[in-house]
């Protein structure tokens, strides 16, 4: 069991939270994937040239390797796998096409479209060293190109395949498990009286995808502390998200389960609004848990502070810091806590977009993003900004 933290107290200040959540979450062990399984993970070691990128010098146009000044006289042609067995003097020309390496002694090459021929004699006008790439012009042999901790984009997955590499070693999408739990909760249909329609079923696979991992089949679950401890032990999930059962009712089984499983409490609530009953904690074999409340609103929050973070760590990430933004107008402050607000971003600042009650997704649904307003006594005219897309980068304003 990890001793690297203190013991949680109640209400964690939402900062906090987010920063012992992501020192939770531990680097997973790398593994050396091919390229296609490569995207959207996070390079474990750096990417190093093993040779010269090109090893040779190279036309980058259709047309003639030249050497010196025009008019030049052709005097042989080079296809793509071709290797030049002439040296070009001065007043010569070969034929080459893109990707050809060109003849030593070559000077330039002159594009197709801007040549001039007279039988064997070419003219043209050109700049000494145009359209050829030169040895090692991308790179050197033994040159890091990109650190550990880069995201492994598809531009990456091209400069590699370049350098004739068919494997990256990179920290894997951390596999994440959601319990969702409630006697009251329907899956199809518009819910009866005293039913609920769940919302965080369906929200929970996306969010996961968007922060770079991979969500494990999800399993739904009666209220019952039997089945909650049940489901506990029987995942190999690196996460596992737990839905309503993180509060303090007689339905609420988080807690009792995690104490009865030997669980170190991370995280026993956060001072924020929605959100407030949320939990992590860190199982004895290493696995992490966060409780999401019930509220959809106010799962979406607690993801966002708890599971986010962790899983970030996990993929071997930074925790983002948070991009300001101004509040045409201000936002009122809670006195204890802190409050996340759905707002539209653009030019002017933040701006809420209403509907914020945590039961209510439908502010969220529209909004770029969660201002998130520190408590104190006064409006705050200014706020961070917590992406609701788990995907993306902060952005200035």
């Amino acid at each position: 069991m990890s001793t690297a933290f203190a013991p949680p107290t109640t209400s964690l200040a939402w900062d906090a939270a987010r920063e012992r959540a992501h020192a939770a979450g531990q680097p997973l062990p790398a593994r050396s994937v091919p390229l296609a399984s490569a995207v959207g993970t996070v390079l474990a070691a750096p990417v190093v040239a093993p040779a010269n990128v090109p090893p040779v010098d190279r036309s980058a146009m259709d047309g003639y390797a030249v050497c010196g000044s025009a008019p030049w006289t052709i005097v042989g042609r080079i296809d793509v796998d071709g290797v030049p067995s002439v040296h070009l003097r001065d007043g010569e020309a070969c034929a080459v096409v893109t990707g050809t390496a060109v003849p030593s002694g070559t000077t330039a090459v002159l594009p197709d479209e801007d040549a001039v021929l007279d039988g064997h004699l070419l003219a043209g006008a050109l700049r000494p060293g145009a359209n050829v790439r030169r040895a090692g012009e991308e790179c050197s042999a033994g040159e890091e190109l990109l650190p550990a901790g880069t995201l492994v984009r598809p531009a990456v997955l091209g400069l590699v395949a370049t350098l004739g590499l068919g494997r990256l070693p990179v920290r894997p999408r951390p596999r994440v498990a959601a319990i969702i739990t409630g006697n009251e909760l329907v899956t199809e249909g518009a819910p009866g009286p005293g039913r609920v329609r769940d919302a965080i079923g369906p929200m929970l696979p996306g969010l996961l995808a968007r922060a770079g991992a991979d969500a494990m089949p999800d399993v739904r679950l009666p209220d019952s502390r039997a089945l909650l401890l049940e489901a506990l032990a029987g995942t190999d999930a690196d996460l596992v998200l737990i839905s309503g059962s993180s509060s303090a009712g007689p339905a609420d089984h988080l807690r009792p389960a995690l104490d009865a499983l030997d669980a170190e409490l991370l995280v026993d609530g956060v001072s924020c609004r929605p959100g407030h009953p949320q939990a992590l904690a860190q199982l004895p074999d290493g696995r992490l848990v966060v409780g999401l409340p019930g509220n959809p609103f106010a799962a979406l929050v607690a993801f966002l502070t708890l599971a986010l973070p962790a899983i970030t760590a996990m993929r071997g990430e930074p925790l983002p810091a948070l991009v300001a933004a101004p509040v045409p107008g201000g936002l009122p402050r809670h006195a204890m806590s802190t409050r996340l607000v759905p707002v539209l971003v653009g030019p002017q600042g933040a701006v809420p977009v209403g509907h914020a009650g945590s039961a209510m997704l439908r502010g969220a649904a529209v909004a770029d993003a969660l201002a998130v307003i520190d408590p104190g006594p006064a409006a705050a005219i200014a706020a961070r900004l917590l992406p609701l897309d788990p995907g993306a980068r902060p952005w200035g304003v």
